[in-house]
């Protein structure tokens, strides 16, 4: 036997199995593809409650701005205090 003649044989099996294999899994891709992106449903009370601690944690940023802005105001008076303190203290040389 000529190794041409079991050659032919073997890659017509193989061309069967791929084919046989493939093709579903090409039509099952294409489906997949033509429906898009699958976007996950909330359920009404999870959304309401997302929103309700995105109101929560807008309104804590802004109160902790208040709080810095006030920490940033005391620390200033405290700086311009203590320059005035020190500037007003005559020089004493022993």
């Amino acid at each position: 036997m000529n190794p041409s003649e079991v050659l032919i044989p073997i890659v017509l099996f193989i061309s069967v199995a791929v084919t046989a294999i493939g093709v579903p899994l090409a039509r099952a891709f294409a489906k997949r593809m033509e429906r898009g992106p699958v976007q996950p449903s909330l359920p009404p009370d999870v959304t309401a409650r997302l929103e309700r601690m995105e109101q929560a944690i807008d309104s804590i940023a802004v109160e902790v701005e208040r709080i810095s802005e006030g920490q940033r105001f005391t620390t200033k008076l405290l700086a311009e205090r203590n320059n005035q303190g020190t500037s007003n203290v005559p020089n004493r040389q022993a």
